[in-house]
């Protein structure tokens, strides 16, 4: 089932939190509510081309796109310190942040920070940034099996029922054809995403990651457009489940980096 809730940001969070060696009781107990302010206009998916930069004690830039940022308690923000990234934990109450809804229904934020009262928890925070995105990347590609399983049952649910010239349109095998198209993308899907939680703590997995990424986010479009294709009208009106999941497959391959991006990370992994 769709879940608008910012449960990416936790368990982000999480991760960064680990890698500090801060107490995550809070956390788990749901009495604070992190988001991750990592992405930035001009650098959306990469850290090393932040603009935000960092004293000791504060912090002054703009993050976009913050997951749960509209109901956090704090941000742990990444920002430049000393030509490193570094990771600072931001009370919200500091911060100006201005909340808004995404197409999916979920909710997001931009936090503008200028010598904002900051807690510095790692000087150089490359390698715990990495493995949180590495991590989120991970769930992202989870939800979009699931979003696509159901999708894609749906879709032969509604092929099943929907008549045309007195017989189901699932009859015809151009619909057939397509339908096991899209299975045959999801089951692509599930492997890579199987291969990239194997490999989430070990030495490869950015590589994995990005290439899971790339693929999952080729095939959530295509499950998404071919649904929404062989339902017809009925599947762009609101009350019909597949207009919100194909809103929420396609938004998927826009967070932590999107199909291009993570094709580009690919190759640079195997260019000498």
């Amino acid at each position: 089932a769709l879940n608008p809730e910012p449960v990416l940001a936790a368990l982000m969070a999480s991760r960064l939190l680990s890698a500090a060696g801060v107490d995550q009781e809070s956390l788990l107990s749901g009495e604070t509510k992190y988001a991750v302010a990592v992405a930035e206009i001009e650098a959306p998916y990469d850290i090393t081309g932040m603009a935000t930069t960092a004293t000791q004690t504060s912090v002054s830039g703009r993050k976009t796109a913050v997951y749960g940022g509209q109901v956090a308690d704090t941000f742990l923000v990444a920002a430049m310190l000393n030509g490193k990234p570094a990771l600072f934990s931001v009370d919200a109450k500091e911060a100006q942040v201005v909340g808004y809804a995404m197409m999916d229904g979920g909710g997001a934020a931009e936090l503008l920070l200028d010598n904002t009262p900051a807690t510095l928890l790692l000087a150089d925070a490359t390698s715990a940034l990495q493995d949180a995105t590495n991590a989120g990347i991970v769930a992202l590609c989870a939800e979009a099996v699931g979003a696509m399983d159901v999708t894609h049952a749906t879709t032969v649910d509604y092929l099943k029922q929907r008549n045309q010239f007195r017989v189901p349109t699932g009859k015809f095998q151009v619909l057939q054809h397509r339908a096991v198209d899209m299975l045959t993308e999801i089951e692509q899907a599930r492997s890579i995403t199987i291969k990239a939680a194997a490999e989430l703590d070990g030495p490869d997995a950015t590589r994995t990651c990005a290439m899971a990424k790339n693929l999952i986010g080729r095939a959530a479009r295509l499950v998404a457009e071919e649904a929404i294709q062989m339902h017809g009208g009925i599947a762009m009106t609101w009350e019909y489940p597949v207009s919100h999941y194909g809103k929420r497959l396609v938004m998927l391959d826009h967070q932590l980096g999107d199909s291009d991006f993570h094709l580009k990370q690919v190759m640079k992994a195997y260019t000498p």
